[in-house]
């Protein structure tokens, strides 16, 4: 796949973020973000799991808007985004998805497993597509793809790495939903 491709799903995944509109993510926007995926497994928002969800949002946010010269509380326009996610991401490869996405990524399969094993089921997973907009018949597909493993259960890892190849255009594992 192409840089172009990469490119479209940032500005897709900005699209998303900017909850409220304004063409600008501010940390609102990745709270707003965090309570939507909360709301969609009927977590309770006070709950460990449900705030381990919005302090991972949160922390990522302050993280990449520092990094942008934004500060924890300012706003990132799109390219400052595009910009900051190149950089801290992207360009640093499995180190830069480790440390900026691996935190939301465990805290929502934090929530998302009810089971309490540490990883996410086909049913877990469904729900999840759900809560972020993804439909229905892309589930089975999507988990296939993703179990690399094929054991029926997806690791933090497995998604992590799901993540990044669909953001850097080396899947089409639908990940963004509406």
């Amino acid at each position: 796949m192409t840089t172009a491709v990469k490119n479209d799903r940032l500005k897709k995944r900005f699209e998303k973020w900017d909850v409220n509109g304004n063409g600008k993510i501010e940390k609102s926007d990745l709270e707003a973000e965090a309570g939507r995926i909360i709301k969609a497994f009927g977590e309770d928002p006070a709950s460990p799991q449900a705030r381990a969800v919005k302090d991972s949002f949160v922390a990522m946010y302050e993280y990449l808007a520092g990094k942008a010269g934004a500060g924890p509380n300012g706003a990132l326009s799109e390219k400052q985004f595009t910009e900051v996610i190149e950089a801290q991401i992207f360009q640093e490869g499995d180190s830069g998805f480790d440390r900026v996405v691996r935190p939301t990524i465990a805290a929502i399969v934090g929530l998302c497993d009810t089971d309490g094993d540490g990883e996410v089921n086909q049913q877990e997973f469904a729900k999840w597509l759900a809560a972020i907009g993804v439909e229905s018949s892309a589930v089975a597909p999507a988990f296939r793809a993703i179990d690399v493993n094929g054991n029926g259960k997806l690791t933090v890892d497995e998604l992590v790495h799901a993540v990044r190849d669909y953001h850097l255009g080396k899947s089409d594992v639908p990940l963004l939903g509406k």
